[in-house]
């Protein structure tokens, strides 16, 4: 019996420091079923009911408050400028080659690093094209339609 007290106080000791280090809400669970299993292994029940009712609640608290506690982690994202560039025409400066890794545009002003959506598609330079995302600092543009600037 204290050989599995000792082995849920330390694994549930380990997924708080994991969680502590990570502040993503990834162990936090596996340390709530070992709090449990710690418990049960108080009460001097077998090996294999505290393995399964660590199983069990650990697996209960991630469906049924992982969620919930998604949901109201970083509500305070903020948006940045970049993410409305998303969607807009941007002129190309420098001929987009994701081979040669060469490319820039320019957007609201700023000139971008920028990289073509797909690897095999150049875009020139003068040319139109769509920002499809941002990758870090990059543009991943898409050629557009309407052609080139004059």
């Amino acid at each position: 019996m204290e050989k599995e007290v000792f082995l849920w106080l330390g694994l549930m000791i380990l997924f708080l420091v994991i969680e502590l280090l990570t502040v993503g809400l990834t162990s936090i669970w596996l340390a709530g079923g070992a709090l449990v299993a710690l418990l049960v292994s108080l009460t001097g029940a077998g090996i294999v009911w505290q393995v399964l009712l660590f199983i069990l609640v650990s697996f209960l608290l991630v469906v049924f408050t992982r969620p919930f506690a998604m949901k109201y982690i970083n509500v305070r994202h903020e948006r940045t400028n970049a993410d409305e560039l998303i969607g807009k025409l941007v002129k190309v400066t420098e001929t987009v080659d994701n081979y040669e890794q060469t490319g820039t545009a320019i957007a609201n002003g700023l000139e971008w690093t920028a990289r073509a959506e797909d690897d095999k598609e150049k875009i020139e330079k003068g040319s139109l094209a769509r920002v499809v995302r941002i990758s870090g600092v990059k543009l991943i543009l898409k050629k557009s339609e309407e052609g080139k600037l004059c």
